[in-house]
């Protein structure tokens, strides 16, 4: 028999299993079938083990052409995922970046990575982590993958915010035993269920293999009741385990052991196990009942290795090497069952993933309100962050799937308004503190769990915020930073990922260093670069409203909005703060003249315009002419070479021109400020034409009974600001 031309690059075929042309005489997903029609089926526990190995092959086969990759993980999860494609379950995502190869195996065998031009196993090989082909990792480029994986402690996320919005389709998520707990993993689910118990159509499956990437897992030392125990105390009520040690004929002695040395009757009874045991998870996670799937099978199952010793391959693990070439042979399947495989995947579903999968299209959302914003007049004293959350409240309002996460609580950040209007999401009702079941606030005391949701929803098409301190963001910014890397390959629009941080370093003096932590400011500004990451520094109650609007409207982008929620003076206008936020920055204050020469402050940020304001009266006693620059969005302040803009999706560029850039920083001197670190002022440093300059920043955190003293503590004073500029004036004249 000929194999199909999808089978190009094959190196080893095999002979036909036992009673071949009875149990694969066609594909048991009929053709306009989505799924097999009973998991009992002979035929159908037969095409499911066809299937499980021709994603082993293809998996060890792939990675092994380039010498690199993680075949062994995704190989003791193969039965599982494919018990899941042939129930026609394709929605589904994954905790762990390294089982990429295997999805992309499983992308291959239905048919959706032809949209990439990727038609034979010989296309696939030479595209397998490639630039422009098949990352390492799971990415958002990928056809039929739903959600990237790169960090531990992840997926759920996905598997969750696809659930909440797509009710009836099942989203399951595979979790690797090396990283239950990197980070929070079964807590942030426990949480997610406390909000919305009735949303369980996730279903994770954990893949319990017995080790990480180098050694054994921490909980390989369980016992199956101690794992059931694990589960269940975290809310589960159907925990369905299926253990291969339980079906073992080969006399292997580890607690883990690897099913494809089993006789082929064990084999096909283990994967009935599976099948069975996945269709029974799947239906109770769909009826309204809390479910895990454990599959309990030796990392490495199948391919050239087992344990930690299988996890990736090294530059000399190549095709040609005997202990590759002999598990390739072993694993290698009849030449006719790549079409039944083929046909199975393809139709699984409704189709390939890459047609079928819910992030394939855009989520169809309430239209986006014309939202009303408030016009405080300069010189007023108003709330920033009080200001946003009418918006916020409004946003919410129009948009009934709109979610507002925040661990710390909205009312600790001037943003009660936000509870008034949405209501925090709470089995408890409790009027006194805004308490609702079906609430639109989110406040779980985790910023993994805020951040996780927020961004997988609007990976996902929905869309979020996530409220913040931003002492704490760095505690769920990993999954931020993940999304909207994948945000920028996307080839779908999605609304943007929005955060807002409050209580910023100034603010916080007497809880002390712990409260002060403003220096990720610099891991926002240097994300900044990527393209599609805006770090956005809101002056005031009026500028807040603009950048916040800005932020939501926009898409396939990370949108960071830092800012207080102390009262504090108004500087812009409405018109001025939007040409600001669109521009990049905004003149708010410039002397009529002055005689010993002209002093620029370029500002991030709110509190540390006052004594920047003091430091300007100083300078004009002083003879000098000053202007005050609010640095509002600094990324448009950058030149179009320094940021990878022209490559993301959704791409702008939008960067302010030299014209103007010079209209507004052109000075003797030019003095940056902020109250965080300096990284977000680099644009303005690297254009300036200013020969003089310097920058008054963020140090470290230390108790205080004022925002002025911390300041102090800093070195962020009026005089030290209006002392260096005097002298850097005088170096100039000299």
């Amino acid at each position: 028999m000929n194999a199909p031309a999808f089978c190009h690059g094959i190196r080893h075929h095999g002979s036909d299993w036992p009673e071949f042309e009875d149990m694969a005489a066609c594909a048991v997903i009929e053709p306009q079938a989505v799924a097999i029609s009973d998991s009992g089926d002979p035929r159908a526990v037969y095409q499911t083990l066809l299937g499980a190995d021709a994603l082993r092959y293809l998996t060890l086969q792939v990675t092994g052409s380039k010498g690199s990759g993680h075949p062994g993980g995704f190989a003791s999860s193969a039965e599982v995922h494919a018990a899941l494609i042939m129930l026609g379950h394709t929605n589904i995502v994954t905790e762990v970046g390294h089982h990429a190869p295997g999805f992309y195996s499983s992308m291959f065998l239905d048919g959706s990575l032809e949209a990439m031009g990727i038609h034979t196993v010989e296309d696939m090989m030479a595209r397998f982590r490639e630039r422009h082909g098949l990352l390492g990792h799971l990415s958002g480029a990928i056809p039929g993958l739903l959600a990237p994986a790169g960090p531990l402690g992840q997926g759920q996320h996905f598997a969750m915010a696809g659930a909440l919005l797509h009710p009836g389709v099942l989203f399951p998520v595979t979790i690797g035993d090396g990283g239950m707990g990197e980070p929070y993993v079964l807590n942030s689910m426990m949480h997610f269920h406390t909000a919305w118990p009735k949303v369980t159509n996730f279903l994770p499956v954990l893949v319990w293999n017995g080790y990480s990437q180098e050694h054994h897992s921490m909980v390989s030392r369980m016992s199956n009741a101690q794992m059931t125990d694990y589960w269940r105390g975290h809310g589960f009520e159907d925990i369905v385990l299926v253990d291969a040690r339980d079906y073992d004929d080969a006399g292997q002695e580890s607690p883990y052991v690897d099913s494809t040395l089993f006789s082929f009757d064990q084999r096909l009874a283990f994967t009935q196990a599976v099948l069975q045991g996945v269709d029974r998870a799947s239906r109770s996670a769909l009826a309204g009942r809390l479910t895990v799937f454990i599959i309990k099978q030796l990392k490495g199952a199948g391919v050239h290795a087992s344990g930690a010793k299988s996890h990736n391959l090294y530059p000399r693990d190549t095709l040609d090497q005997p202990h590759i070439a002999e598990s390739l042979k072993r694993r290698a399947l009849p030449v006719g069952a790549w079409q039944i495989v083929r046909d199975n995947f393809s139709r699984a579903g409704g189709g390939p993933a890459a047609q079928c999968a819910v992030t394939e299209r855009e989520l169809a959302n309430a239209p986006m309100p014309e939202l009303r914003l408030h016009a405080y007049a300069p010189g007023e004293s108003a709330v920033p962050s009080t200001a946003m959350g009418e918006l916020v409240a409004q946003l919410g309002q129009a948009d009934p799937r709109f979610i507002v996460t925040n661990a710390d609580g909205n009312e600790a950040s001037a943003m009660k308004n936000i509870n008034d209007a949405l209501k925090i999401r709470h089995p408890s009702a409790d009027p006194l503190y805004n308490q609702v079941p079906e609430g639109q606030v989110y406040e779980p005391l985790n910023e993994d769990a805020c951040a996780g949701l927020a961004a997988g929803l609007a990976l996902f098409g929905a869309r979020s915020l996530w409220l913040s301190y931003e002492s704490f963001a760095i505690n769920g910014w990993p999954i931020i930073q993940t999304v909207t890397q994948a945000m920028a390959e996307l080839r779908r629009r999605t609304p943007s990922v929005v955060c807002m941080f409050t209580a910023g370093a100034l603010e916080q003096g007497r809880n002390g260093w712990t409260h002060q932590r403003p220096e990720i400011e610099n891991l926002f500004a240097g994300m900044m670069r990527n393209g599609n990451v805006y770090l956005l520094f809101p002056c005031d109650a009026n500028s807040i409203q603009t950048a916040y609007r800005h932020a939501a409207t926009s898409v396939n982008k990370g949108m960071v909005i830092v800012a207080s929620k102390s009262a504090l003076p108004v500087h812009m206008t409405l018109e001025q703060s939007q040409q600001a936020v669109e521009e990049g920055a905004g003149l708010i204050y410039r002397s009529a003249a002055g005689s010993r020469g002209h002093v620029v402050f370029a500002a991030t940020g709110d509190m540390i315009l006052q004594p920047v304001f003091a430091a300007r009266d100083r300078l004009e006693a002083e003879g000098c002419r000053v202007s005050i620059v609010s640095v509002v969005n600094p990324r448009l302040l950058y030149r179009p070479t320094d940021v990878a803009w022209d490559t993301v999706s959704e791409s702008e560029a939008g960067f302010m021109a030299d014209e103007r850039f010079n209209e507004l920083f052109d000075a003797d001197v030019l003095i940056g400020a902020t109250g965080g670190p300096s990284a977000p002022l680099e644009p303005v440093l690297l254009r300036t034409r200013a020969g003089r300059r310097d920058v008054f920043c963020w140090k470290r955190g230390e108790t205080t009974a004022s925002a002025d003293e911390l300041m102090q503590f800093n070195g962020l004073t009026a005089q030290a600001m209006a002392g260096r500029a005097l002298q850097l004036l005088d170096g100039a004249q000299r």
